[in-house]
């Protein structure tokens, strides 16, 4: 997540510069072309301009719901944080205070199951953009994935058991599994009288709670953007790229005519096909840069942070002086 003002020009050319030559190149040759004679390129700008609007609305429509994806995202990981803190101070209070072992396992196991969850959500689709040029240079340029740059055994270092470490880590879906173990104990508890058929209620509504955001946050990783919808975008987008130079000759051509210009506004189309096109796929890449709030992109919802966040709440509950580090953002990214 970049918490900047905004990107800087710098960074968006640079990002995008590949677009740019594409689209510079796609104006040159026509232009060129009809210079020398091959008039008959010229199209009318009619029909270019109706498939120009038609783009429009499509790249809208992704834009927006790739902006919905996001935002239901952040909603997702609030409700982990509100839940979270609940859960933390009923377990803490329900099953023997501060200083409970019982406390302790629960907290450290809920850490474990953020843990499980963020590097579940990090792993890669091949429906994601992140094996793209453009998001693989700058990540390696501007920021790190925290999930890549350590392992999940390193992450969930002091949080389990062995026991628990050898079983969890022989299952597919980890955090589902760090979940069920907590709904064990809980019920182990109950039936030892230490907690009271209320108690292991509240508990186990919060066990729920936390299913259902995995969930949500799943449905979301595992499901891409409809390919129907993200095919027609792209190649009416394409389409529409390489035809705009074609409808513009006719008019750029005779746009100087009686003026010290004649002859020479032909080759405004190359600037000028060059920034449009540019709008409209770059338009199309920022949707497509947020689509995966999860992924690891610049763009994405900050899970390590707030998993980590989480983790000093809980911990700071108990008295624990042993806080993790905070995760600051680097070059205006926070993950």
């Amino acid at each position: 997540m970049n918490i900047g003002k905004r990107y800087t020009p710098k960074e968006f050319i640079i990002w995008s510069r590949r677009d740019i030559y594409k689209c510079f190149f796609l104006a040159v040759v026509p232009t060129v072309l009809y210079c020398i004679g091959w008039s008959f390129l010229a199209i009318s700008w009619m029909p270019v301009a109706m498939l120009g609007t038609a783009v429009a609305f499509i790249v809208g429509f992704k834009n927006n719901a790739s902006y919905n994806r996001l935002w239901e995202a952040r909603q997702i990981y609030g409700a982990i944080i509100n839940d979270s803190r609940s859960f933390a101070v009923k377990a803490r209070d329900f099953s023997g205070g501060k200083d409970s072992e019982h406390a302790k396992l629960f907290f450290n196991r809920h850490f474990a199951w953020l843990t499980f969850l963020r590097y579940q959500l990090r792993e890669s689709r091949t429906w994601e953009t992140m094996d793209e040029s453009r998001y693989k240079e700058y990540l390696k340029n501007v920021y790190t994935i925290p999930e890549r740059e350590m392992s999940l055994e390193d992450a969930l270092k002091g949080f389990l058991s062995n026991e628990d470490l050898v079983y969890l880590m022989g299952k597919k879906n980890r955090a589902s599994q760090t979940l069920a173990r907590q709904s064990e104990t809980i019920n182990a508890l109950h039936k030892t009288g230490i907690l009271t058929d209320f108690q292991q209620m509240q508990l186990q509504k919060s066990i729920e709670g936390f299913y259902d955001q995995q969930g949500k946050a799943e449905r979301i990783k595992n499901f891409p953007y409809p390919r129907n919808f993200s095919s027609i975008t792209s190649y009416l987008l394409h389409l529409f790229v390489v035809l705009l130079p074609f409808g513009l000759l006719k008019e750029f051509s005779h746009l100087g005519d009686g003026t010290f210009l004649e002859g020479w506004t032909i080759y405004f189309i190359i600037p000028f096909s060059t920034i449009v096109s540019w709008a409209f796929v770059t338009l199309d890449a920022v949707g497509d840069s947020s689509i995966n709030p999860f992924e690891g992109s610049a763009n994405d919802i900050p899970i390590t942070q707030i998993s980590k966040m989480i983790e000093t709440d809980m911990k700071e509950m108990l008295d624990d002086p042993d806080l993790p580090a905070a995760i600051t953002p680097v070059n205006n990214i926070l993950m």
